[in-house]
């Protein structure tokens, strides 16, 4: 299982390292319609797999910086996806300090891991899947004064048993609508195509939008868009891909809210709460290579 799991995960990196993106959707006159009866969008910002651990050029320190100041909006809030017990992350003493700073400056640290590695839940035996529940949930609180209640799996990846799980232990999960596929930590991280990408994406999501498949909070949409924080070539363009996300939404014909990103934790939790996965039944479209990894693989 292991070898055939890495087998698939170098096939999907090496299709990335192509860059294969097909070109933004055309916008049909009927979808021009209906959208323009929908609310316009904020984007609900996430990253994956911090806080960085790392005391030379902090990737999430810097990450946490353009979201306090940039040219589109000062003070951003995000969810940050934590891995609790991991030695390069949350688990070092730098971490959990990192993790601190984010709840006081009004970002939300949702649940990751809290193995010492990025552990897909589904291959974690029973009694350490839950002991693993247990733990992240009592690291997290132990910093924000009260346990997680988001949850986004490693490599998005659940079933029936894990979904299970989460609902007990009173965590949400949280997928995504947009992704910068900016998940590679090692090697060759950066991402050459990232603005053919986004727009790209950005025009499947308008589709949606037109649609009427996204809710409304607050009078606005809020679109998921995924990073990660221990990528240190996102961390060093965090602002440009905040520009980059209106480009994209100007280009595809997306209105977007005059506050475009959420400043506002209590705002920011009211419409992730919103996106979150209702039940194991619902069908869910993952970022890239994902939805034909797991398909057929959910039982």
């Amino acid at each position: 299982m292991k070898q055939w799991f890495k087998a698939v995960l170098m096939c999907a990196m090496a299709v990335g390292l192509l860059g294969c993106i097909a070109a933004p959707i055309e916008m049909t006159p009927q979808t021009e319609q209906r959208l323009s009866a929908q609310p316009p969008v904020r984007f609900l910002l996430t990253f994956d797999d911090g806080p960085s651990a790392s005391s030379w050029w902090n990737p999430t320190v810097t990450v946490l910086d353009s979201l306090k100041q940039n040219p589109l909006q000062a003070n951003i809030k995000a969810v940050f996806f934590v891995q609790t017990r991991a030695p390069r992350a949350g688990g070092s003493d730098l971490g959990r300090e990192i993790m601190r700073r984010e709840h006081a400056e009004g970002h939300i640290l949702g649940f990751h891991t809290a193995t010492p590695w990025h552990s897909n839940h589904r291959s974690l035996d029973p009694a350490e899947f839950e002991q693993s529940l247990v733990n992240g949930s009592a690291d997290i609180a132990a910093i924000t004064g009260a346990p997680p209640v988001l949850l986004r799996p490693p490599f998005w990846n659940y079933d029936k048993r894990t979904f299970a799980a989460y609902q007990q232990h009173g965590l949400h999960v949280l997928l995504t609508d947009l992704s910068a596929n900016d998940g590679k930590i090692w090697g060759f991280n950066a991402s050459p195509r990232r603005r053919s990408h986004m727009l790209r994406s950005m025009s499947e999501v308008r589709e949606r939008i037109a649609l009427g498949e996204l809710p409304v909070v607050d009078g606005v949409i809020p679109v998921v868009v995924t990073f990660h924080d221990l990528n240190r070539y996102t961390a060093r363009h965090t602002r440009e891909y905040l520009q980059i996300l209106l480009d994209s939404a100007r280009e595809t014909g997306v209105r977007v809210a005059d506050q475009p990103f959420y400043d506002d934790r209590a705002a920011l939790m009211r419409a992730a709460m919103a996106r979150t996965v209702k039940d194991d039944t619902q069908p869910v479209a993952l970022p890239g290579l994902w939805n034909w990894i797991w398909r057929g693989n959910s039982e």
